[in-house]
């Protein structure tokens, strides 16, 4: 190739480089995470979201995990419609973590005109997808090409320290039962604990779902009308009954066991459900799910226990 061909493309290479925003050293991955990227410079972890924001909050990057289905219904409706419709503007990409597919369109926040990204990517027992949305005015920086640039770097990890997710949660958990799977459902919200994996699914051994839950009632009466419905209403579990639904104290609070039997997955396992929610006079109270099959109910309840009683407000 001719030097002087080789000395443009090299200054045309630079010029590309040059408009696009920096690229931080490494991939960050928000806490308790399994997909992380390399956010633009500008860009900091994000402090009311999982994900990345400028300095005075217009730029949004918000990284979460969908169920591993998720990817390939979105690549089938790519597949569908490639030319995409109503100036959504579709496209893909390799990553590390593989390719990825991501739409492009504008919008607006409240009044303000913005550019929309979304993009989602395959993961090991999870969908990874990430959400981008940056004010007009800024689009001169964050270009069309930068966020390509960044979603380019997208990557995932196998798993995440149980410390880091339970360091996310807003109450201690003191007593982890020897169950080894944790995994966060919700981001400082909702975790499982369980002796079973994602892949190879949760009910045919015992699990835990410890979360918070909005406003409760306040009146006896309502509690318990209350408790029972939300038990009669657990995903996943079929064919519930009822068994036994009483007040108690949980760490000196009022609380509310509610026990059901019934069936779980594909299998129709046989199980024993127990819900605690521990009443709280203001703000979220805590709802505790715990499930094991029939036959090794005894022991999990004795495990089930331990995990609620040393479940401690955090401060």
């Amino acid at each position: 190739m001719p030097m002087k061909l080789i000395r443009l493309l090299a200054a045309f290479a630079l010029l590309v480089a040059s408009a696009l925003p920096a690229l931080a050293a490494d991939a960050v991955y928000p806490p308790g995470l399994r997909l992380g990227m390399v956010p633009l410079v500008g860009l900091n972890t994000a402090k009311t979201f999982p994900g990345f924001e400028s300095e005075d909050g217009s730029v949004k990057v918000l990284i979460t995990e969908l169920p591993p289905a998720a990817y390939g219904e979105v690549v089938s409706a790519f597949n569908s419609n490639p030319a995409g419709a109503n100036g959504v503007k579709q496209d893909k990409i390799e990553t590390p973590a593989g390719l990825a597919y991501f739409t492009t369109e504008s919008g607006k926040a409240g009044d303000t005109p913005v550019r929309r990204y979304s993009m989602i990517v395959p993961g090991a027992g999870f969908s990874g997808y990430v959400a981008v949305q940056i004010p007009e005015n800024a689009t001169k920086i964050y270009t069309d090409e930068a966020v390509r640039h960044m979603f380019a770097s997208t990557v995932t990890r196998k798993q995440v320290s149980a410390e880091e997710q339970i360091a996310l949660m807003p109450f201690k958990i003191t007593d982890l039962a020897d169950f080894k799977d944790i995994r966060t459902l919700a981001p400082g919200s909702s975790i499982i604990l369980a002796d079973g994996n994602e892949s190879a699914g949760y009910e045919s051994k015992p699990f835990m779902i410890l979360g918070l839950i909005g406003a409760t009632p306040q009146q006896a009466d309502d509690r318990a009308r209350f408790a029972q419905e939300a038990a009669l209403q657990i995903p996943g579990v079929r064919e519930s009954r009822v068994t036994m639904s009483e007040p108690i104290r949980i760490n000196g609070q009022q609380g509310f066991e509610t026990r059901i039997d019934g069936v779980s997955g594909k299998d129709k396992t046989p199980v024993t459900v127990v819900q605690w929610i521990r009443f709280s006079t203001g703000g979220a109270s805590l709802r505790i799910i715990a499930s094991a099959p029939r036959d090794q109910w005894q022991a999990a309840f004795t495990r089930f226990r331990a995990v609620r009683d040393g479940i401690q407000p955090k401060g």
